[in-house]
């Protein structure tokens, strides 16, 4: 039996659809999972056969969390860095950025190889360095170490992709803004940055999200309680003998809203932007 291209394509159709399907439901199953979870206690959430919705609906341990001084302090410390790693990430790759695309300068082959090549550098191995000279410089256990730190990380990325953001825009915009008496400074934030909001939004949203999610750096470089993270806040959950698993879910949960309250309220810069930087000439 012979089948129409139109049926192929159909045939071919659906079963993309289904793979997404699938794809999609093996993705949410654990979010889904977390969120019911934060509403169960212990042995509900071990309890056989497992059951997304309990008889015992509570919400102990979002209260617990939420009136809790010094579980709300990891939030707190989350978004002061994030925000801080976030705000200067972007001025500075915005500036460096616009130095790459429309200047000529000795080492700038060098440099750009350098910039690509952090990236390429297994944080794991610069834990310990970076521990020495936070601790040399007087940065442990506070913020500044924190936000330096994490710079370190972001700042690669976001030049690279600023970058190649910029490069798409005419330089005839900024030599039209000089006819009309710029400076190269005001036409970067006058004429560029508007046209590059998708970009820097883009970007934004990763350097948020790395300074959010790390766990590794903000565990070594900080001590007391006060300067802790909420993935250090989720961790110090673990008791030694037994783990409060509906409060882990409840600060996961609360921990992961902000970042898609970010890709919410941003997306349209994504779709609606994307052609922001194109001139006709």
């Amino acid at each position: 039996m012979k089948f129409t291209r139109k049926q192929l394509k159909f045939a071919k159709r659906i079963t993309v659809i289904a793979f997404l399907c699938l794809g999609s439901l093996f993705s949410c199953a654990p979010i889904a999972w977390m969120l019911s979870s934060s509403f169960k206690n212990n042995p509900e959430i071990f309890a056989w056969p497992p059951k997304f919705i309990t008889a015992n609906f509570s919400l102990d341990s979002y209260v617990s969390i939420l009136t809790d001084s010094e579980k709300l302090r990891f939030f707190i410390n989350s978004y002061f860095v994030a925000g801080t790693v976030t705000l200067l990430t972007l001025l500075v790759a915005i500036l460096a950025s616009y130095a790459f695309s429309r200047y000529s300068f000795r080492g700038k082959r060098i440099i750009n190889v350098i910039i690509i090549s952090v990236q390429a550098v297994p944080p794991i191995t610069l834990l310990i360095p970076y521990f020495g000279l936070v601790v040399s410089l007087h940065m442990y256990n506070s913020y500044r170490g924190l936000i330096l730190t994490y710079m370190i990380f972001t700042l690669p990325y976001a030049i690279i992709m600023m970058t190649g953001y910029f490069n798409t825009l005419s330089p005839n915009l900024d030599e039209a803004a000089k006819v009309d008496g710029c400076s190269s400074f005001r036409a970067l934030w006058q004429i560029l940055v508007p046209l590059s909001i998708p970009g820097i939004t883009s970007v934004g949203i990763y350097t948020f999200m790395i300074a959010w999610n790390e766990y590794l750096f903000a565990l070594t470089l900080t001590q007391s309680i006060n300067m802790r993270t909420v993935p250090i806040g989720i961790q110090l959950l673990m008791g030694q003998h037994s783990y409060n698993w509906s409060e882990m879910m409840a600060m996961s949960v609360l921990g992961s809203i902000p970042v898609i309250l970010l890709f919410v309220v941003f997306q349209r810069f994504f779709i609606g932007g994307m052609t922001a930087g194109a001139i006709k000439d």
